[in-house]
């Protein structure tokens, strides 16, 4: 499946290239924070944190917004949209996700993403990043941050799919062979169970039927999609069927309610 022509539009297409900061460099920089986040796990995410910040930046004005991140745990996402102007707050289903890193985030609630304790039509930007593939209903999961943003508003979504080489988080590459079986190998390798159990917390999403629901969504419009790591000159890579799924790694996917 391609992506929809509204991509395409003068708007866009300005979006798309008039961002120079989304070179090989930062891309360089966010994989080597990967590395660093057992050893500095707050310096990791903050420094994601802020570059998601500036990715979103790109498509609304941060500075006097209203936003949520679901599923943000700490809050790093939300900190780095408060320095950038806005009124963020973070929503998570599981309370210690909340305090990890030894953080009590300021704003947070605990709150189950299908079920959004939000009134509609309440926010102007809404925030997911690595939790749609946590979730037993992802449509529901998505339908749901579209129902809390504003006509206008803003949904950005961050989701690691299935089939990219980080997909079965920290059993990859094993869930290649199948997530139970990476599972029960991790298991066995280190004592203890993964955190990201497969079809008990973490499930398998593709890169294809997310751009087929938010294209045949009536409530919003497609702004962009992209690989949210890689450079800028990568983006084609999203509208490469079966390439997508493996090469794309972690997906963008920009969305505007109607």
């Amino acid at each position: 499946m391609a992506i929809p022509d509204k991509v395409a539009s003068t708007r866009l297409m300005h979006h798309a290239h008039a961002a120079p900061s989304l070179g090989l460099g930062r891309s360089w920089h966010l994989f080597r924070s990967f590395q660093r986040e057992q050893t500095d796990p707050q310096g990791t995410y903050r420094f994601q944190a802020s570059d998601t910040a500036a990715l979103i930046a790109r498509y609304r004005p941060l500075a006097g917004s209203v936003a949520v991140d679901v599923g943000g745990g700490p809050g790093y996402t939300a900190e780095a949209l408060r320095e950038a102007g806005a009124s963020a707050f973070t929503i998570d289903a599981d309370f210690d996700e909340l305090s990890l890193h030894g953080r009590t985030p300021m704003g947070a609630v605990v709150g189950d993403g299908l079920r959004l304790p939000l009134a509609d039509g309440s926010l102007d930007l809404v925030v997911t990043l690595n939790a749609l593939e946590h979730v037993p209903d992802p449509w529901a999961f998505l339908t749901e941050l579209v129902r809390v943003a504003r006509p206008g508003g803003t949904v950005f979504v961050g989701v690691t799919n299935w089939l990219s080489p980080w997909g079965g988080h920290e059993t990859s590459p094993w869930h290649y062979l199948g997530g139970e079986r990476a599972a029960r190998r991790y298991e066995a390798r280190t004592g203890q169970p993964p955190k990201n159990r497969y079809g008990r917390s973490l499930y398998p999403v593709g890169i294809g039927s997310i751009l087929a629901w938010a294209e045949h969504n009536p409530d919003v419009d497609v702004v962009d999609a992209f690989p949210r790591y890689y450079p800028r000159w990568c983006r084609a890579l999203v509208r490469i069927p079966g390439i997508r799924e493996v090469a794309t790694w972690n997906l963008a996917l920009v969305m505007e309610r109607r």
